[in-house]
């Protein structure tokens, strides 16, 4: 089977996004066009200006107030173009040519002839310059640098890494991907998603590590994106895989530079959207979000030693709660005497059944989560305190729940929270609730028919062309050590065999 079939989803086979044209983007450009696009648009500004202030012809210069730093027009565009001795004057194919090559201080200038471009250029931060009789405009960058500060991760904390985390600027996270991996070779391809918010989508990648297809798979799919917006990084995630009805993610994120230069080095290609401060990574397989930045950081024994952990924990997090209801409800035989005389004595006064238990107790403690993400931060610590403690335990000498549901939910919840990627974590805990039904059907039977349908859709699934489980399913002997192990640096001499990359070896 070839790597990538590019025909085989024909919902994607469609032609790629393009801006809604309105009556005043197919107007010739004048500075008269551009105000009746930006009408009743108070942060629209323009003003004539006189090159060279001898009071020849004048020009109009145009831009949005709050998208540019005014001290850049100023000194940069204005400044230079009202200096007699930089202006000669002359016709305004002169005044373009003059302007264009160097008359004016900024670094950046493109002459654009349409309205929908010089538009757009507003809108991205440029000023325009334009010349009404000819039907051109100079744009110049002069956006604003007011942005976020760079700050630490906060959902993917470093102890031994770097400490800075992407922001909601795309050119300064192209920056701190630069600064990670200071090659020629990174490539930085940019498209615009969104018909209305005209949102710039970055792919990045390493040429020569990179697989070719994977680079224009990844170039195609970002391009058939056809919406009105792109502000949220569903956007970008559900339009691009594979299997988007499957709650299992198949593209990771991640907020920090170094793991997503790392994902680089090891061929794959990510994705940087402006206003979104995540990097995404595509292929995704299981095995890589499992996997978290700071393994490489500890020694390789230790860190085998957490992966392994880490899987025990993704297991006990899915099967607990139902393995517990299905030996409660149908297989009260495998417990040992002391434990069963334990839990039927803590249940002897218990109102509802072991599987309403912990339905209920599974329900409370996303409740409990959910709560935690929404209000402040200065309260959440209190109140998951009070849930946890004060409502838990007033429920268990209530009698309402007994103590053993209790100590169940509580320590699937905990092992969950070891799953390094947040959107597979969501995805087993939806996991969680249908193993706890089949048990509730068929009890052991039950969990292990939920448990084979999971393998298999798991296996089904495919993130560009790479199956979802490899190499846990489909490599040989040593890919599978080296997915569950973290083997020393100094052996790790070849990239993944499944990413085709040109380039096989990451060191000598």
């Amino acid at each position: 089977m070839p790597l990538f079939d590019l025909f085989k989803r024909s919902r994607r086979a469609k032609t790629p996004a393009h801006p809604r044209k309105t009556p005043e983007f197919d107007t010739p450009l004048t500075s008269s066009g551009l105000e009746s696009v930006f009408t009743d648009c108070a942060d629209f500004f323009s003003r004539p200006i006189s090159p060279g202030g001898r009071g020849g012809e004048a020009l109009s210069l145009c831009w949005l107030d709050g998208l540019v730093d005014g001290r850049s027009v100023g000194e940069s565009v204005l400044r230079p173009l009202t200096d007699k001795f930089r202006i000669n004057g002359g016709n305004a194919a002169d005044l373009i040519e003059q302007i264009f090559h160097g008359a004016v201080y900024s670094s950046s200038a493109r002459i654009v002839s349409t309205t929908d471009e010089a538009a757009n250029a507003l809108t991205a931060g440029f000023c325009a310059l334009v010349f009404d009789g000819e039907g051109r405009a100079i744009v110049f960058e002069t956006r604003s640098g007011e942005h976020r500060a760079i700050a630490e991760p906060t959902t993917e904390k470093s102890v031994k890494g770097a400490k800075d985390s992407f922001i909601e600027t795309l050119r300064v996270n192209t920056a701190l991907v630069r600064r990670k991996l200071r090659s020629p070779d990174l490539k930085i391809a940019e498209s615009t998603v969104g018909r209305r918010t005209r949102t710039q989508v970055a792919v990045v990648y390493l040429g020569g590590v990179a697989n070719a297809d994977l680079v224009r798979e990844t170039r195609r799919r970002v391009d058939t994106i056809d919406v009105d917006g792109l502000l949220a990084s569903g956007g970008i995630e559900e339009y691009i895989s594979d299997e988007p009805r499957s709650p299992f993610p198949q593209v990771m994120h991640t907020e920090r530079p170094d793991k997503f230069a790392s994902a680089l080095l090891d061929g794959r290609v990510g994705i940087l959207v402006d206003g979104i401060p995540l990097g995404f990574i595509v292929p995704g397989t299981f095995a890589q979000l499992m996997r978290a930045p700071e393994d490489n950081s500890m020694h390789f024994a230790v860190a085998s030693v957490t992966v392994l952990l880490r899987y025990a924990a993704l297991a006990l997090s899915v099967a607990l709660p139902a393995l517990y209801v299905s030996i409660a409800m149908y297989h009260q035989e495998m417990i040992p005497t002391k434990l069963l005389l334990s839990i039927i004595e803590a249940k002897q006064l218990v109102p509802f059944s072991t599987a309403a238990e912990v339905i209920g107790m599974l329900a409370a403690f996303e409740l409990l989560q959910e709560a935690g993400f929404r209000i402040p931060s200065s309260v959440g610590q209190t109140m998951s305190i009070i849930g946890a403690l004060i409502v838990g335990q007033s429920a268990v000498e209530a009698k309402v729940i007994s103590p053993i549901a209790v100590i169940v939910v509580a320590l699937a919840g905990i092992t969950g929270y070891t799953i390094p990627n947040q959107d597979l974590g969501n995805a087993l805990r939806l996991a969680r609730f249908l193993f706890v039904l089949a048990a509730i059907a068929g009890g052991i039977f039950g969990l292990m028919c939920a448990g084979a349908l999971l393998v298999y859709h798991l296996c089904s699934l495919e993130s560009f062309g790479v199956g979802y489980m490899t190499p846990l399913a489909d490599s040989d002997r040593l890919d599978l050590i080296r997915s569950v192990l973290r083997l020393p640096l100094w052996a790790q001499k070849n990239r993944e065999a499944q990413l085709g990359t040109p380039d096989k070896r990451r060191q000598k």
